[in-house]
């Protein structure tokens, strides 16, 4: 059996818990050790039963945990070689715990084969993720201004999908932020809107994914409920029957759980 939850998703911190067996694998630390330490507490773990940490790219509300994190843990910490080197800059100590992975090579951790695809964000090789377990695959893709056809393919019809729903353009146009900060949102190197996410989600699920999760929402220019009616109204037109939910900001989310579903690409 393989569970999944996130512990928190947004501009203030992300990080996400994907777990089988004795295999834990956390991916993004952008909370705080001490939150950390209380979320993974909820689920009976420790810091120090991660197998890995699986870090997305090298902005803060990504890693803002590790710093404190690698001078108590020596965990292996999975990214691009792109991401490594800007963790290596800004990280004192880490770089014997890095463990850069070639972008659409899958590597076998612990039992989970992990495949990092591209993503269209203003950073240093920034990555989504796709995990395949004995279980099924779940796709992980947040932080990007567009879906890049490789990662498209790679993700399309995981059978867990949390996709990044960060704003809804008339909020966003309309709202408080600076006129350079609205564009880089809007930009290809931005963030998936509401109406990108909903159309991503409709050929994933079209494709076999069923059970998919909103994440990343932005909290000045997105409501849990407008995502959830935007991406929704486009699922049923997909004719979705599946699961459809968004993630909590600031604590951990819905339990899902992966038990001997068909792996699809």
């Amino acid at each position: 059996m393989t569970s999944f939850c996130t512990l928190a998703s947004g501009s203030s911190g992300n990080a996400a818990l994907l777990s089988r067996g004795d295999t834990h694998l956390l991916i993004d630390m952008g909370i705080s050790c001490r939150r950390l330490c209380q979320a993974l507490a909820q689920y009976g773990l420790t810091p120090g039963q991660l197998s890995a940490v699986l870090i997305t790219h090298e902005h803060t509300d990504h890693i803002s945990g590790l710093a404190t994190y690698i001078k108590k843990y020596h965990t292996p910490i999975l990214c691009t070689p792109g991401t490594a080197r800007q963790l290596h800059y800004r990280l004192a100590g880490i770089g014997l715990l890095l463990r850069p992975l070639a972008m659409g090579e899958p590597v076998l951790w612990d039992g989970l084969t992990i495949t990092p695809f591209p993503t269209s964000h203003d950073c240093r090789e920034s990555a989504a993720y796709r995990v395949d377990t004995p279980d099924g695959a779940i796709g992980y893709l947040t932080d990007t201004g567009i879906v890049v056809e490789e990662t498209r393919q790679g993700l399309l019809g995981a059978d867990l999908l949390v996709l990044e729903s960060n704003h809804d353009v008339d909020m966003l146009l309309s709202g408080p932020y600076p006129y350079a900060l609205k564009r880089r949102v809007l930009g290809s190197e931005g963030h998936l809107s509401n109406a990108d996410a909903a159309a991503f989600a409709a050929d994933s699920a079209r494709a076999g994914t069923h059970s998919i999760v909103l994440a990343h929402l932005s909290e000045e220019n997105n409501t849990p409920q407008l995502a959830l009616d935007t991406v929704g109204h486009m699922l049923e037109r997909a004719d979705y029957t599946g699961d459809l939910s968004v993630a909590p900001r600031n604590e951990p989310g819905k339990i899902h759980v992966l038990e001997g579903a068909p792996c699809r690409r």
